[in-house]
């Protein structure tokens, strides 16, 4: 009889506790886009809930500062041309002056000089507008991948600030589920370790694994923040939705 109850016991102790926990799913490719240079929005091409593909034009905005750098660019680069012109038609007769020595010759080297260094300013010059016009391009806001709009905060007619989020994009082909965990359930968790999900919405039983663990307690419930990857299993799931996670411990 004793030893039937030490296998029984025996046996209890070898079961693994599944612990129960919520979630919620999340994509983990979410991104602000916003614009590089501050301009009044032109056009707004998509709305909240829109599904958009790499690549697409979400908005635009106008070139009045990038306009601005452009007109200073030529300007400083018709200038030097200008100068450098007059620079090489005034060495061109001090060098028939000085053949005839009616010239000194730092005369002529002090041309020379002049000749290089706007030569060299001419070249700054041209790059400087090459790269102001590669600016334009920064004037049409794509999408870095493919996902759905969540979040639209400009409208035509207003200002596009640097920085500031203006659209918000999510991957909805790369989502995870997010748990908080205790500390001390933490020795039964491992990166590819196998859970259970359920999400109660969709009536959808599947299976994932955990593919993060965010090393950053929770000073107020020293809780750690745990991601797991999610078997879609072709079902439309969206981030916000209720998840629990059935964890094995120990």
């Amino acid at each position: 009889m004793k030893k039937i109850l030490a296998l029984i016991a025996l046996a209890t102790s070898l079961v693994a506790e599944i612990l129960t926990l919520s979630g919620t799913v999340i994509s983990d490719n979410q991104k602000m886009i916003t614009s590089r240079f501050m301009g009044f929005v032109t056009n707004v091409n998509v709305s909240e809930g829109d599904r958009v593909s790499r690549g697409q034009v979400l908005y635009t905005i106008d070139s009045r500062e990038i306009d601005s750098a452009k007109r200073q660019a030529e300007s400083a680069l018709q200038m030097y041309e200008n100068q450098y012109s007059n620079v090489v038609m005034n060495l061109e007769r001090h060098k028939r002056l000085f053949e005839k020595d009616m010239v000194a010759k730092y005369k002529v080297e002090e041309l020379e000089l002049a000749e290089k260094n706007l030569k060299d300013m001419i070249n700054i010059a041209k790059a400087r507008l090459q790269e102001v016009e590669n600016q334009y391009k920064y004037l049409i806001i794509k999408a870095p991948n493919s996902g759905v709009i969540i979040s639209k905060n400009i409208k035509v007619g207003e200002m596009a600030i640097p920085g500031m989020p203006a659209i918000v994009l999510s991957d909805l082909s790369n989502l995870k589920i997010e748990i908080e965990i205790a500390e001390q359930d933490m020795k039964s968790i491992f990166i590819g370790k196998k859970v259970s999900i359920n999400i109660p919405s969709l009536e959808i039983q599947t299976t994932g694994k955990i593919s993060a663990i965010i090393p950053s307690s929770n000073p107020m419930t020293h809780t750690f923040k745990i991601k797991i990857s999610i078997d879609k299993k072709n079902k439309n799931i969206y981030p916000g939705m209720y998840t629990t996670i059935g964890i094995e411990v120990k």
